[in-house]
């Protein structure tokens, strides 16, 4: 009987402990981060579905041309802001398909996301990082309004910016000159994808702005982004090594094109200068 009554209470506290061990696993659950818990597909919202039937009913058999005879609807399709004007009268929507659009970016709450990412909050859950490309554009007077892990993030862009400022300014002057003592006068820069657009396009917009070009006489500026012998040899034709400046625009510095490249600039100046 003493056996029983033990087996008996040993039954019972097992019970008991699976009751808790669930009860605290239910509550451990309920307690994660909703990061962690996929949101709903924007495709499952009623504003997905309307927008869809609307499309369908209505877009899929109207031409542009059509819209675009209704003055009241093109007048109503512009935006400026800051002293840019944007002109999304040729797409092939209508006042109502903007109406379904607003109502499906109000269900997502874009705006609030789109704040989140500018005050620094880690929107990149897959990575736990935040998103901080406006972060790169934020004037100084916005240090100290965005914190990621404790750090000012607008001041760090800043410090570097003004890095830069101070190597550029010695470049131009010839406080920095080339490993012979020359002036520097050409520019070639080595990158791929957007590490190379990026600076081309910006060369190209201000190649034709008047302080560009008065800035930029007597320098020369190539990019070199194909990792093809004869493409690097195009760009450094007619070059003196010895007044030239290689640059290697690269995020990560380990993209294999734009490291191959580097290391055949490196191998071109040393060819005419010497490895020491």
């Amino acid at each position: 009987e003493q056996q029983l009554n033990t087996h008996t209470t040993a039954n019972h506290n097992n019970n008991n402990n699976n009751i808790n061990a669930g009860a605290r696993v239910s509550e451990f659950l309920s307690n994660i981060p909703r990061v962690l818990s996929p949101p709903p597909l924007v495709s499952s919202t009623q504003e997905w579905r309307k927008l869809q039937r609307h499309a369908a009913q209505t877009i899929k058999s109207t031409h542009l041309r059509e819209l675009l005879q209704d003055p009241v609807r093109c007048d109503a399709m512009f935006a400026e802001h800051d002293g840019v004007y944007f002109d999304y009268s040729r797409q092939q929507v209508t006042l109502e398909t903007m109406d379904l659009l607003f109502d499906l970016a109000e269900k997502q709450e874009l705006t609030k996301r789109i704040q989140a990412m500018v005050n620094g909050e880690k929107i990149n859950f897959t990575e736990d990082r935040a998103v901080l490309h406006t972060a790169l554009r934020a004037s100084k007077d916005k240090i100290g309004t965005v914190f990621v892990d404790d750090e000012d993030a607008i001041k760090e862009v800043h410090d570097v910016l003004d890095q830069i400022k101070q190597f550029t300014e010695a470049f131009r002057s010839g406080h920095i000159t080339g490993y012979t003592g020359k002036r520097m006068r050409n520019i070639v820069s080595v990158g791929i994808g957007g590490s190379y657009l990026g600076p081309e396009f910006l060369h190209e917009v201000l190649k034709t702005e008047e302080e560009g070009i008065s800035s930029s006489l007597g320098y020369s500026l190539r990019f070199l982004a194909n990792v093809d012998p004869v493409d690097v040899e195009r760009t450094c034709a007619d070059l003196d090594p010895e007044e030239t400046l290689i640059i290697i625009v690269s995020k990560t510095f380990t993209t294999a094109e734009t490291m191959l490249n580097a290391r055949t600039m490196r191998q071109w100046l040393w060819d005419f200068m010497g490895d020491d």
